[in-house]
């Protein structure tokens, strides 16, 4: 079984993509199929608070979680990438690195929790909210036929997910 290697890009590199690069390391715990990681155009530097603080109450490990630059990606020693998602409007607005080995794309945009306002409760809630988007776009992404999808369909099929909320 091949293991796809899953690039989630973000601005900021600090809330979604770090959301989205976890949750499916942990999914992926389960049939070792994918290996993910998140990288940003401007990284903030670290991982903010309440997305650890949401991940670790979900039971996600959030050892080795760090806030990067997409150029690591590009690399001639990085990991080869099957697939590349955007997670917010920005990045899939920026021009990108050349993915070598010319990986599928889709955009997958989801509201900056990291920019909400109002309450502690309402960023919480922002968060959350981030967080079961990803969650179900990930999992219906885990659960594609890849053998059995050809380049074309399977691309459709990953821009149809970016359009589900929940």
């Amino acid at each position: 079984m091949n293991t796809y290697h899953v690039l989630f890009l973000c601005t900021g590199n600090s809330a979604r993509s770090i959301l989205a690069e976890a949750i499916l390391n942990h999914l992926a715990n389960r049939n070792g199929r994918f290996r993910a990681y998140s990288a940003g155009s401007h990284p903030k530097g670290a991982v903010h608070p309440l997305a650890l603080e949401l991940l670790t109450q979900h039971g996600i490990p959030t050892t080795g979680l760090r806030s990067k630059h997409w150029d690591e990606f590009a690399a001639p020693d990085a990991p080869p990438l099957d697939f590349v998602f955007t997670v917010c409007d920005q990045a899939a607005g920026e021009p990108c690195p050349y993915w070598p080995g010319q990986p599928l794309t889709a955009h997958w945009g989801v509201p900056d929790p990291a920019a909400a306002e109002g309450s502690a409760e309402d960023k919480r809630k922002a968060f959350l909210d981030a967080f079961i988007t990803l969650r179900r776009r990930i999992e219906l992404f885990t659960s594609l036929p890849f053998e059995s999808l050809d380049k074309l369909t399977l691309q459709q099929r990953l821009r149809d997910i970016g359009r589900t909320s929940r």
